[in-house]
């Protein structure tokens, strides 16, 4: 999701960051919110730990600003994190639980940030490129109104954007014609992603026109990877670490898509009689790919949408998500914003993705992260942190679950929303 990571759920799913289904988002008012108390969160007394006070620190740089966060902010800056005893009283002393429900069982998804090896060099041994965003992709911000229109008019904006000039259906020297109907439309769909060609905006290049080489021209290159395989998952999750030959890290962070809705190569192998529904992992994947080395870009293709990454500092701490702050392994989560507001504490009950009996897990943890395939109330994907352990965990976890939405006292859900 990372945002804006895509996750795994994305990528196994038949939906960046997991869902194996196409699930629409769920009807306005399936969602509910039932007060509820801290004796009803399940380990809610043993399960307290110093990275959930981490988890809302991070999320106060960005909401420390708004007036209901500010004191309970100010407050969680001066708590001892080994007190864990003090961080559950301030807890249920500040915020107020609400069960979310709607029809059907909660799904609980996972994704990793991932190590791929690599080079500054291209060569026989590192042929494939890590890319940064084209010079010719343009991003339209539009509201919904505007792109139901039959025709916008937009002009040059900062950087890479355009925007629309208002009341306008032709363009003037210096002016892009853009048609809504020329790009696939939905109601999460906040901007077009595309390219100028005779004075019109058209969708940008799916993968696989970019893969036959078209407008990856104008596009730097961050890195040269070993692996193309790991590469698309790279793009998957939207964010992980090169390691040089030199054992130094390159870290790409997510900085622009394509513009092209996620297609779903768990349900391409599914629908192409490949693998059984109950068989799609990650590893599962991975697996057909080396037996059938010659159908890999067909199945990379099945999904039209890439991701263009930029470099981020070579720090130790977790990569960006939508929130612009880092994620915490084990401790953050991705969400459907429009029902849980990015920030916000959230309590999560469900299963590790264990063979033999179900382990629970059971643990307070904050949105920080938004994903494409994350769509519905009860809907999560477990940030996992970095590295190999991290993804055998995330590219097997498929489990039901059940959160509540922490919010500050006397605050309602539907004022956040």
């Amino acid at each position: 999701m990372l945002k804006h990571l895509l996750p795994l759920a994305a990528l196994l799913a038949l939906s960046a960051c997991s869902t194996l289904s196409t699930t629409p988002p769920p009807a306005s008012g399936t969602v509910r919110y039932q007060p509820a108390s801290f004796a009803d969160l399940p380990d809610w007394g043993q399960s307290m730990a110093s990275q959930s006070l981490e988890g809302l620190r991070l999320s106060c740089r960005s909401l420390q600003g708004r007036a209901a966060w500010k004191d309970i902010c100010a407050e969680a800056a001066t708590l001892d994190a080994a007190n864990l005893p003090a961080i559950t009283r301030f807890y249920e002393a500040r915020f107020a639980p609400w069960r979310i429900v709607e029809p059907g069982n909660g799904l609980i998804t996972g994704y990793f940030e991932p190590l791929l090896a690599g080079s500054h060099q291209h060569s026989a041994q590192t042929p494939y490129a890590v890319y940064g965003v084209p010079a010719d992709l343009r991003v339209l911000d539009a509201s919904a109104a505007q792109l139901a229109a039959s025709v916008l008019v937009a002009r040059p904006a900062a950087g890479n954007r355009l925007q629309v000039v208002p009341g306008k259906t032709r363009a003037d020297a210096g002016e892009v014609l853009v048609n809504p109907k020329d790009f696939v439309v939905d109601s999460r769909t906040r901007a077009l992603k595309g390219r100028i060609d005779n004075g019109r905006l058209l969708p940008y290049y799916s993968r696989a026109e970019i893969n036959a080489g078209k407008g990856i021209n104008t596009a730097p290159v961050l890195a040269w990877a070993e692996d193309d395989t790991e590469l698309f998952f790279l793009q998957v999750q939207g964010s992980g670490r090169i390691q040089l030959e030199d054992g130094s890290y390159v870290r790409a962070g997510y900085a622009e898509q394509n513009g092209h809705g996620y297609k779903s190569i768990g349900r391409w192998l599914v629908d192409n009689g490949q693998m059984k529904l109950s068989d799609v992992s990650m590893q599962s994947i991975k697996e057909w790919i080396a037996a059938n080395p010659a159908r890999k870009q067909e199945l990379f293709n099945a999904n039209p949408s890439y991701v263009f990454f930029k470099t981020l500092p070579a720090d130790n701490n977790g990569p960006l998500g939508a929130m612009g702050v880092p994620l915490l392994g084990g401790y953050s989560v991705a969400v459907d914003p429009r029902y849980i507001p990015l920030g916000a504490p959230v309590y999560l009950s469900t299963t590790w993705p264990l063979d033999g009996s179900p382990k629970a897990l059971n643990r307070l943890v904050h949105a920080q992260d938004t994903g494409g395939a994350i769509r519905g109330g009860v809907r999560a994907d477990f940030f996992f942190g970095f590295g190999t352990e991290a993804g055998l965990y995330a590219g097997r976890m498929k489990q039901n679950g059940r959160l509540w939405l922490l919010l500050p006292r006397g605050m309602q859900p539907a004022a956040n929303l």
